[in-house]
């Protein structure tokens, strides 16, 4: 279920191009254009490529203040529930069920402080938290990538 290495190629044209389109990805490659698309095709439809939709910076749309807070949630309640109320609030981005201290763990944007507490205040409605620890992320030093994952998968 890995990739071979035409797919690592393959992902890395769309990664540094994503308007490089299936005929441009078939001339780069040196291969047809139906193996393009058929490639495309399988790495969607085993989800390691999960969409072509565009990386949008939410400080550019102006909620520059990035935070990340972990839940504590009535075990009553369970997971479902906290996450659709969770799916309500724009301003958070991820939720990830975790180990450890803790039970969600999410990722929150603010357009300044005093908005990031209106935030952690919408989580907290909807009753099936308990308690919260969040901390404000200062600077970016890494960014989401995966392009040195996708080189380290190929034998």
């Amino acid at each position: 279920m890995g990739i071979d290495d035409l797919d690592r190629r393959l992902i890395s044209a769309f990664t540094q191009d994503p308007h490089i389109g299936v005929l441009g990805a078939s001339r780069v490659l040196g291969v047809a254009r139906g193996t393009v698309q058929a490639r495309l095709d399988r790495l969607q439809g085993r989800g390691v490529i999960s969409s072509f939709a565009p990386h949008v910076d939410p400080a550019a749309l102006g909620y520059p203040v990035m935070a990340f807070a972990t839940l504590e949630i009535r075990q009553d309640h369970g997971h479902e529930r906290v996450v659709r109320h969770l799916e309500q609030i724009p301003e958070v981005l991820e939720a990830h069920t975790i180990t450890g201290s803790g039970d969600i763990w999410i990722r929150l944007v603010g357009r300044d402080n005093a908005d990031l507490q209106r935030v952690i205040d919408d989580v907290v409605a909807g009753g099936s938290v308990i308690r919260t620890s969040t901390v404000i992320s200062l600077a970016t030093r890494l960014a989401h990538r995966t392009a040195p994952l996708v080189d380290a998968a190929v034998p």
